[in-house]
């Protein structure tokens, strides 16, 4: 059994290496962080806790071809590397439209893109030069020092990115809204293992799941909720359907959070059924639907933000009441 932690890149770069040695401490495997747009970069961040920790391997979930070359992410993440003894993970995705579109970027071809950039990831990583990794490259395009083969994790939401970590990568990053749609992206990755020809052991699927937790349910409610009034309305038409939620229970709570400006009220229109997007609660009462998980058949569980009011005391809840239970009881 695996066990990750995510983190969003909207804190101070220095609260990331005491996350991360917390996380280490805890018997967390691996540590990821983000790179959205217009926030903290992600490689000083993850530079920093390369610094902080010794064993807990270190990932960006994700970075994209759109708004970064490939060969800087090859460069960024081979020194990453290097400086981290051997640790680094490297999340690549096709990007947020969204995001991109705020600085003038298109998203042509997102899956092609994104399986080109695969390709030419390894390929660098190999020492493989030019037309080996791109056509349009040339001789001159390789990397001038030696690594490894950077491990690479594909975030993906649809079903034909899902089957591509299968196809292609090392390992997967597929958020999970809600958690029990594990079986239907674990399907889609099988497939494209299949078609591919490869073994589905060879591929690292995370379950990504939002998760709060706290002594106090109450206080870990308010972080899920805080998020949930801010990002619900925005969700789509198959994940609402997979929570039993109407586009238009969200209506008044975008209506309270966009044009009164009353996070409050917001926060306390989300319902129970929009609560179930993410696991939610104290330690215990985290483990029935993060069993259910482990009984369809994850191996690898990924805690992402919120995490709780505390991020800090989270992971050392998680570490000392459910990591251990849940390694206990996997076959």
């Amino acid at each position: 059994m695996r066990f990750s932690i995510r983190f969003n890149n909207d804190m101070p770069v220095a609260a990331y290496p005491p996350l991360a040695r917390a996380a280490e401490d805890a018997g967390f495997d691996q540590f990821w962080v983000s790179d959205d747009l217009f926030l903290r970069g992600v490689w000083p961040i993850l530079s920093a806790c390369a610094l902080a920790t010794r064993r807990i391997s270190l990932g960006t979930c994700i970075v994209n071809p759109y708004t970064m070359h490939p060969a800087e992410i090859a460069m960024q993440a081979a020194a990453l590397d290097e400086l981290s003894g051997g640790r680094a993970l490297l999340g690549i995705g096709a990007g947020a439209g969204d995001f991109l579109g705020w600085v003038g970027l298109p998203q042509p071809q997102p899956l092609a893109t994104t399986a080109a950039t695969l390709h030419a990831l390894r390929a660098l990583f190999a020492g493989e030069r030019g037309a080996a990794a791109h056509p349009a490259w040339s001789p001159e395009a390789y990397l001038r020092f030696s690594t490894r083969q950077v491990p690479l994790y594909l975030g993906a939401m649809s079903p034909k990115m899902q089957q591509l970590i299968g196809a292609a990568a090392d390992g997967g990053l597929p958020l999970l809204f809600p958690p029990e749609r594990y079986t239907d992206v674990a399907q889609q990755v099988a497939a494209g293992a299949a078609q591919a020809g490869r073994d589905l052991a060879e591929v690292d699927l995370a379950a990504c799941i939002w998760v709060s937790v706290a002594e106090d349910r109450a206080a870990a409610e308010r972080v899920l909720r805080d998020k949930i009034a801010y990002y619900g309305y925005s969700l789509s038409d198959d994940i609402l359907g997979a929570l039993g939620v109407a586009r238009a229970e969200f209506v008044p709570i975008r209506h309270a959070l966009q044009t009164l400006g009353d996070a409050e009220t917001a926060a306390a229109l989300v319902t129970d059924a929009m609560l179930r997007i993410g696991i939610v609660g104290t330690p215990a009462e985290l483990l029935p639907r993060l069993r259910g998980l482990v009984a369809a058949g994850a191996r690898h569980l990924s805690f992402g933000p919120p995490i709780g009011p505390d991020p800090l005391h989270a992971i050392e809840l998680l570490g000392a009441h459910v990591l251990p239970v849940l390694r206990s009881s996997t076959p």
